[in-house]
């Protein structure tokens, strides 16, 4: 018995589009003698397709595509995910399709309804196991969360699988397949039986999947690992029930493994939306030099057009950086003096002025007429403009509405400040594209004379450490001056994170890299009197 893995990068609403790449994924496992090939969860229309699940119709065109495909389906047998309607309830399905019939179909189990995930809001919850047999083994079928909980790996045992297949839409943040892994494991040790895990690869929005399938054997032994951030089409070799140790490719960490989810999440989202190019505002600082660095590799360097637009107080030593950055890239660049446009609008606005001191103002003038240029050449050439702001920042509200948050996609919006220069030194490490100097001077908007970050927030590994607890792990004040740090810049934090929500609400999307982003993660009312200082 030989099981294919269909590693797929999947487009949300593409039917046919996702039709055929499992279809010629069929083909390939089956000349390559595979007598079964598994598909991602709802592999057939994309994940998570949102609310194109509360539209009658979206059911009815899946029903058919997967009609459709089953019939192209010869000498081979495939697990494909996909949504099922049965009367008023609708499932997250998966079916059985050989030689031209859908022979069963499973519902999956568990549906999760926290994090990025809202699977109760469409979906009923399934009870039946599902069993199939071949080469005198029985293959149970579950899927993504049925394998996090208990219950349907123990219906699935209890109905004679000796194997569980699973089909996964399991999005990626840091470290998450070290945690894949103890899962599987845990319930390798109560069931005792081998797993297959295919996963989706690719972009979606904010998420990415980084694929990463793999095989465990009924010991929790790893026997087949597949590369993460790529399609593949992956082999396993049974012997009855028990999966032969096969191929175990290393899969990317740590900054690695973040770099390669911010270029999958970029390449995606501009490819998929056919955006022709990207556009991003230069600035000399690390942020911007690390949103370039990931559009090039993404995209490739014929599709980035780079943007400086120096102010007053741009330093001479910014323009020169990003110069010697797009030089080592290769990308267009040009530059817009912004010193005109802002005094006519210094001019035009004195007389409302009068009396007043200089202030924020002045700075977030000097922002949007930058998001006001790069908007006017995204709408003239069609190209998408990429933000550069980072977590820190989006955390505090240290940025400006309709000036640097002007844009289509913020690349970092999921990274903090720590992480922006681990990441900028190790893609140096990898290739030198960024000037040292971006990476050493102290980081500055430069919208004031002599300004740095630091004038108006505490230090970063203060700030990220801080957000990471409230953020990312919901801890209470109290809890976070416990592990050491001062109560005045955990209340200043805290503080600044609260004011801010009205800003983050209008951010664009961007990748999510940790477990708790600014996205479908985050859902905290702006007008809220509710506060936990204490």
């Amino acid at each position: 018995m030989k099981i294919a893995i269909a590693q797929i990068n999947c487009t949300v609403g593409d039917l046919a589009g996702n039709a055929a790449r499992i279809a010629d994924y069929a083909q390939r496992a089956k000349a390559q003698g595979a007598d079964l090939l598994l598909t991602p969860e709802l592999g057939l229309c994309g994940y998570p397709p949102e609310d194109l699940l509360l539209r009658d119709g979206f059911y009815h065109a899946c029903d058919t595509v997967l009609r459709e495909l089953a019939q192209r389906v010869q000498g081979i047998t495939v697990l494909v995910g996909h949504p099922h309607k049965v009367g008023k309830s609708c499932y997250n399905a998966a079916s059985v399709l050989r030689d031209g019939a859908i022979v069963s179909t499973y519902h999956k189990h568990s549906l999760p309804n926290h994090s990025v995930f809202d699977e109760e809001r469409y979906f009923t919850h399934g009870n039946e196991a599902c069993v199939i047999e071949m080469g005198g083994v029985k293959y149970g079928i579950i899927i993504c969360a049925d394998v996090w909980h208990e219950h349907a790996p123990f219906r699935a045992r209890e109905a004679g699988a000796q194997v569980l297949l699973v089909l996964n839409a399991s999005p990626y943040h840091f470290d998450k397949q070290a945690t894949r892994y103890e899962t599987i494991r845990e319930r390798i040790g109560e069931i005792g039986v081998p797993v297959i895990y295919a996963n989706l690869v690719g972009g979606q929005d904010e998420l990415v999947f980084d694929g990463a399938s793999f095989v465990m054997d009924e010991d929790g032994e790893l026997t087949h690992q597949f590369h993460a951030f790529e399609e593949v089409l992956g082999f396993v070799e049974m012997q009855g029930s028990k999966p032969i140790p096969g191929v175990c490719e290393n899969v990317v960490k740590d900054e690695a493994s973040i770099y390669r989810a911010l270029c999958v999440g970029v390449r995606d989202y501009i490819q998929k939306n056919r955006f022709p190019g990207v556009l991003l505002g230069l600035s000399g600082g690390i942020d911007s030099a690390l949103t370039l660095a990931v559009a090039v590799d993404a995209l490739g360097a014929d599709k980035v057009l780079a943007v400086m637009m120096p102010s007053p107080y741009t330093a001479q030593i910014s323009i020169d950086d990003s110069r010697e950055m797009v030089k080592l890239l290769g990308v267009r660049y040009e530059e817009l003096d912004i010193v005109p446009t802002f005094d006519a609008l210094q001019q035009t606005l004195a007389p409302m002025f009068q009396g007043l001191p200089a202030d924020t103002t002045e700075e977030n003038l000097q922002a949007r007429i930058r998001g006001t240029l790069l908007m006017a050449i995204s709408n003239k050439t069609g190209s998408l403009v990429l933000t550069t702001g980072n977590k820190s920042e989006m955390t505090v509200g240290y940025c400006t509405l309709y000036g640097d948050m002007a844009g289509g996609f913020a690349v970092i919006k999921d990274v903090s400040k720590t992480w922006v220069y681990r990441l900028a030194r190790w893609r140096n490490a990898q290739g030198h594209v960024i000037p040292e100097r971006i990476i050493t001077r102290p980081p500055s908007a430069e919208l004031r004379p002599d300004q740095t970050d630091q004038d108006s927030l505490p230090p970063y590994d203060v700030l990220d450490a801080i957000m990471a607890c409230y953020v990312e792990k919901n801890m209470s004040i109290p809890q976070i001056v416990e592990q050491g740090y001062a109560e005045a810049d955990v209340l200043r934090v805290v503080k600044l994170i609260r004011m801010a929500e009205y800003k983050r609400r209008q951010a664009p999307v961007g990748v999510r890299i940790t477990d708790r982003g600014f996205g479908k993660d985050w859902r905290y009312p702006i007008t809220v009197r509710y506060r936990d200082d204490f």
